[in-house]
C-alpha cells in the first residue's frame, strides 16, 4: 500500500478508532444518538434528514442565486459525511472563501459554507453586470462584501424553506466573509468549534451555466445538525398526529330524511307512488327603472371637503438615467451623469408619483421653483357642483 488512507478509513478512525463493533476498546461513546447527545456521529435517519434539509434550503438558495446573476444555477443532491480540519486543509483547493452564518431566531448556532476564490470572483462578477470572465488580480473587499449580499439573500431564502420544515421561525444574522488559507492561521475564535472538534461535512456540485462546475461545502456542528434534526422529527410526529386524530374522528351524522308525502290522486289512469305537493307561486316578470329623465342626473357630488387636508407628496424630475452597478462604484466627485432630458426641455411635476404637470425652474430670492407652464390632459374625476 502507499500509506494513504481511504475516505472509509478515515471515518472509522473519526467514528471510533477503528473499531466498529461498537466494543468497550473503541474511544467513542456507544450511545450517539441525537438523545443522546454524545459523540461524533449520526444515526442514518439523522444524516438523510439532514441531507434532506440540505437539498431543499439549497434548492431555494439556488433559485436566488439565478435571481442575481441570471445564469441557470444547478445544485446537485448533497452528500452528507464527517470531516476534520486536517481533512479541509489537505483535501480543499486553497485560498478559499468561508461564509459564517449564525442563526439568531428559531436555531442556535451557526454553520460555514466554503467556496473556492475562482468561484467567488465569478459569481461577483455577474453580480456587477459583467460577464463573468474578469477573474483576474487578488480577491478584495468588493468580493468580499458582494459574495456576503449574495448569501445573505440565498441564506435568507434557505431559511424561509428550513421555517416551513421545523415549523417554526428561523432568521439569520448578515453572513460573514473571509478569504482563508486553510494552512495559514485563521481566527480561531470565529472557528473554534471546527478546529478542535469534528463536525458534518456536506458536498454540493454547483453549476452557473458554463462558468462554474466546482464543488461547495458546508459544515455544520454535530449539536447544531441534532437540533435540526429534533426540530424536524417533532415538526412530522405533531403532522403524523394530527392526521391520526382527524381519521379517527367519527364522520358528522347525517341529518335525517323525511319521505315525501304520498299522493292519492291518480294520474293518466295510474297511481303514483311518490309525487311532491307543490305550492303555488306567484311569478311576475322584473321591472326596472328606466335611465332615461332627469332624477339621476341630480346625483350630488362626492364631499371632497373630506380629504382636502391630506398631504400629497409633489417631486419636481429634472430627468433620469440608467447605470450598472460598476458605472455607479465609479463615480467620484466631479463626475457628470447625462440624463435623458435636453437642455431647455420643460421639466416634469410628479403629485405622489404620477405624472401631472410640466413646468420651468425659477428662482425665488434665494430658493429654486417651478413655474407651471402645463397641465397633463387627464379626465377630472371630481366635478365641481
Amino acid at each position: 500500500m502507499d500509506g494513504v488512507l481511504s475516505q472509509d478509513e478515515i471515518n472509522a478512525l473519526i467514528n471510533g478508532g477503528g473499531d466498529s463493533s461498537g466494543s468497550e476498546g473503541g474511544n467513542e461513546p456507544e450511545d450517539t444518538s441525537a438523545e443522546g447527545g454524545g459523540g461524533n456521529t449520526l444515526t442514518e435517519d439523522e444524516k438523510d434528514a439532514i441531507g434532506e434539509i440540505s437539498n431543499i434550503s439549497m434548492g431555494s438558495a439556488a433559485t436566488t442565486l439565478f435571481a442575481l446573476v441570471n445564469r441557470k444555477v444547478e445544485i446537485s443532491t448533497p452528500i452528507v459525511s464527517y470531516s476534520t480540519w486536517n481533512d479541509i486543509e489537505e483535501d480543499y483547493e486553497r485560498p478559499c472563501v468561508f461564509i459564517r452564518i449564525a442563526y439568531t431566531v428559531g436555531l442556535d448556532g451557526s454553520n460555514i459554507l466554503v467556496l473556492k476564490e475562482r468561484d467567488v470572483k465569478i459569481i461577483t462578477d455577474l453580480m456587477m453586470g459583467g460577464d463573468g470572465l474578469n477573474v483576474e488580480g487578488e480577491l478584495g473587499e468588493l468580493h468580499l462584501s458582494a459574495i456576503s449580499e449574495a448569501m445573505n439573500q440565498m441564506m435568507g431564502a434557505a431559511s424561509t424553506s428550513l421555517s416551513s420544515m421545523l415549523n417554526r421561525m428561523i432568521d439569520i444574522s448578515p453572513p460573514v466573509a473571509d478569504l482563508i488559507n486553510p494552512q495559514d492561521d485563521v481566527d480561531e475564535a470565529s472557528i473554534d468549534e471546527f478546529l478542535t472538534h469534528p463536525f458534518v461535512l456536506i458536498k454540493f456540485r454547483m453549476q452557473i451555466g458554463d462558468l462554474v462546475d466546482s464543488e461547495i461545502m458546508q459544515l455544520y456542528p454535530f449539536e447544531f445538525a441534532r437540533e435540526m434534526c429534533k426540530g424536524v422529527s417533532a415538526n412530522m410526529e405533531e403532522e403524523t398526529q394530527s392526521a391520526a386524530a382527524a381519521q379517527a374522528a367519527p364522520p358528522p351524522a347525517a341529518a335525517p330524511q323525511q319521505a315525501p308525502p304520498q299522493n292519492s290522486q291518480p294520474m293518466g289512469g295510474q297511481p303514483m307512488g311518490q309525487v311532491y305537493n307543490q305550492q303555488p307561486v306567484n311569478v311576475q316578470p322584473a321591472q326596472f327603472q328606466s335611465f332615461s329623465g332627469g332624477q339621476f342626473q341630480q346625483v350630488q357630488p362626492e364631499n371632497i371637503d373630506l380629504i382636502m387636508d391630506v398631504p400629497l407628496n409633489v417631486t419636481v424630475e429634472l430627468g433620469r438615467t440608467n447605470k450598472t452597478i460598476s458605472e455607479i462604484l465609479d463615480l467620484s466627485p466631479g463626475k457628470i451623469i447625462e440624463l435623458d432630458k435636453i437642455a431647455g426641455e420643460p421639466i416634469d411635476v410628479l403629485v405622489n408619483g404620477k405624472y401631472v404637470a410640466k413646468g420651468e425652474v425659477v428662482v425665488i430670492e434665494e430658493s429654486f421653483g417651478v413655474r407651471i407652464t402645463e397641465i397633463i390632459n387627464t379626465v377630472n374625476p371630481i366635478k365641481n357642483s
